[in-house]
């Protein structure tokens, strides 16, 4: 393949995440949500090292012949990950401090530090350290060229800069204390009078201790640092032996694996940091300053205070007009397909027909497959109840979902506990489809409903991801729901070829490219040819090359794109005819949709697959048409919403600046709030 113009994809990740921190920078965005975007930002930076960056760290170890073959020089690209995540950090100190804590103290919260306090602050904090921390600090003085001390993962620690009392100035020592906030909250109410409410982070509470723990000794600082180490699950040849097993045993080694980032406050002076590099044996690589606080995804469990004026106003989700509570779920499907769009539609439909499948006497099968799992689930619940009622249900389980495999695999041995068929991954493969099938005998004859959806069947995430899922007894579409589970139990291919679903490891590919190519000529005969997609990621090689390729034959492109995009759009003679725009808000845009013009008759697909290399070629993804005229109608006037957003779409180009898209004559459009005001009048019918 000719060398195309592309973005690195870790680079445009880092793209993705500091729209995430536009959020938090937002005056417009609630004071509290601000602090919320912090969380998520960190929260995923974090992720990104542990995964990302542990795996470019190695590819810079592997030989030259290997080396060779890659499309990217991981040195070079570290280098720049590096570079861009010290300007971001940088940024988040300046929103925090500068931003968001004096507009905390406009609302009467303060964030007092040790010196802020008074003495009965002083007091409450020794007495909180006596009671509460004193188990868990674990100081240590390092010493050089013994063991050195294993820093947990994410765990926070504080550097210590010390000397004897009785040693010259100039002999300074060094030491280790545990921050616990593993074990307990990380934000502590103080005593507080009026209206005024004082907090202290964990972190301040141990600096104002700290020489309790070292006596003999003078502090001379306190520092803050934290390691965060590989995540990757490295399982020695997938392809034999009892997955499962192995899942379990490199589980308990993630919390073990080499270091991926080591993040100290930039305050710090050189000779403690370079004490610690010594240590720790860390390389200029491995280091990044940050602010003075780390694990800023605690940022979650800031306490309100009840002031909800300080959050976004709420949103509930509207009930579904037919299925929410419908007491014959399966008739009101059979009649016409149901779509649903979380999170404005409850998801109580969606739980509503697994539990009237558990106890209809008509069912006798229930299938799903559970990719992410909500620790409380009643949906799984539901599925365990219904082998009490004599039902046959199975359940495909993936456990290399990443982060979620220790969940998946206790619920799969629950499952399995209650009766349930429970079927694993398979090497090589991620299963990554949202479908549920169930059968039952209706006048002596089997008659198959299924849901097929673009997001998990995870009751806490469908409050929060958008995406969509359609119910449907449509035959074109239940039997080839069939068959795929038929392959996820037996590992061997159906007989017959899928028709109407494109499956990943099947047809996905192929069938995405014929769609494109369809476009492309209309483009070249001159006739209305366009396409528009909505996704989270973009970044398979083949996929862009083949919509550069639409774009120079003229076809009309709109990407609606939340995060990874290595396209670049705009380029004269390559992607004139593509737009690319990223909408970030208060939900995580989740769904994938996928338009082609089709000559005015348009194609209307909804997917679990992004365009990714490992979605489009390694994994079992599920992309289905939408047949029903008013559900794609209804499809359209959403996709519209988002086209035309003006408030929290921002635009994606080759100058990768995240500029929003503004317009100051437009009447202000922003898509996820007009989403939900179109199904509340929906609703009340108007």
């Amino acid at each position: 393949m000719e060398s195309l113009p592309l973005i690195h994809r870790d680079i445009s990740w880092l793209s993705f995440n500091y729209r995430v921190l536009q959020e938090a920078k937002d005056p417009a965005v609630p004071l509290l949500e601000r602090l919320k975007f912090l969380a998520i930002y960190s929260s995923n930076l974090d992720e990104f090292f542990r995964i990302r960056v542990a795996g470019i760290r190695k590819l810079k170890k592997v030989g030259k012949k290997t080396k060779a073959r890659l499309d990217f020089d991981p040195s070079t690209t570290l280098k720049e990950v590096h570079r861009i995540v010290n300007r971001h950090q940088e940024e988040f100190s300046q929103v925090f401090e500068q931003q968001i804590v004096p507009e905390l103290r406009k609302h009467h919260i303060h964030i007092l530090r040790r010196l802020d306090l008074n003495d009965e602050q002083k007091q409450f904090v020794e007495n909180y350290f006596n009671e509460n921390l004193l188990p868990f600090v674990m100081p240590v003085l390092l010493v050089k060229r013994r063991i050195r001390p294993f820093l947990a993962n994410a765990n926070l620690y504080l550097a210590v800069h010390l000397r004897q009392k009785k040693k010259p100035l100039s002999d300074s020592e060094y030491a280790l204390v545990k921050i616990p906030s593993d074990q307990l909250p990380r934000f502590i109410t103080l005593p507080s009078s009026g209206d005024r409410q004082n907090l202290i982070l964990l972190d301040d509470i141990v600096r104002h201790s700290v020489s309790w723990l070292f006596p003999g000794y003078e502090i001379q600082d306190t520092y803050s640092i934290k390691l965060t180490r590989d995540a990757e699950l490295y399982i020695d040849d997938e392809y034999s032996g009892d997955l499962v097993q192995k899942i379990k045993s490199s589980l308990q080694k993630r919390q073990v694996g080499p270091a991926s980032r080591f993040v100290y406050d930039r305050e710090m002076p050189g000779h403690l940091l370079s004490y610690l590099q010594d240590t720790f044996d860390l390389g200029k690589n491995d280091i990044l300053p940050e602010g003075r606080y780390h694990n800023n995804f605690d940022f979650f469990k800031f306490p309100d205070f009840g002031m909800t004026h300080l959050k976004y106003k709420p949103l509930p989700p509207l009930p579904h007009l037919v299925l929410n509570d419908a007491e014959d779920p399966f008739a009101v499907i059979r009649q016409k397909d149901q779509l649903l769009h979380f999170p404005y539609h409850s998801y109580q439909s969606v739980v509503n027909f697994f539990e009237k499948a558990a106890e209809d006497p008509t069912v006798t099968h229930i299938k799903v497959i559970q990719y992410r799992v909500a620790r409380r689930s009643r949906i799984l619940e539901s599925l365990m109840h219904a082998v009490t009622h004599g039902k046959q249900v199975s359940a495909f389980v993936e456990i290399k979902a990443r982060f979620d495999e220790a969940a998946n695999l206790e619920w799969g041995e629950k499952l399995e506990r209650a009766g349930v068929r429970v079927h694993y991954s398979f090497p090589g493969v991620k299963v990554h489809s949202k479908l549920a099938l169930v059968r039952r005998v209706e006048n002596g004859q089997p008659q198959l409903y299924a849901y097929l959806g673009t997001g998990n069947f995870h009751e806490e995430t469908a409050k929060i991801y958008s995406d969509f899922g359609i119910f449907t007894a449509d035959p074109r579409l239940t039997g080839e729901v069939s068959n795929v589970f038929s392959f996820l139990e037996n590992i061997k291919p159906p007989k017959q070829e899928f028709e109407h679903l494109l499956v990943g490891q099947f047809n996905l590919r192929p069938a995405l490219y014929r769609l494109i190519d369809q476009e492309i000529a209309a483009a070249k005969r001159k006739k209305p040819a366009a396409m528009t997609i909505k996704i989270n990621s973009i970044e398979d090689k083949e996929m862009i090359a083949k919509l550069y390729e639409a774009s120079r034959a003229g076809v009309k492109i709109r990407l609606i794109v939340r995060g990874i995009c290595c396209l670049i759009p705009g380029l004269k003679g390559v992607s004139e005819n593509i737009e690319v725009v990223s909408i970030v808000d208060r939900f995580l845009e989740h769904a994938r949709v996928f338009m082609f013009h089709n000559g005015g008759d348009e194609r209307i697909y909804m997917s679990s697959a992004d365009w990714m290399e490992r979605n489009l070629s390694y994994r079992i993804e599920t992309t289905f048409p939408v047949y029903d005229s008013d559900l794609k109608a209804e499809i359209k006037a959403l996709l519209d919403l988002q086209l035309n957003d003006n408030v929290k779409a921002r635009i994606i180009d080759k100058f990768d600046q995240n500029e929003y898209r503004r317009n100051s004559t437009d009447i202000p459009v922003r898509a996820q709030l007009e989403t939900y005001f179109y199904f509340k009048r929906k609703a009340e019918g108007l």
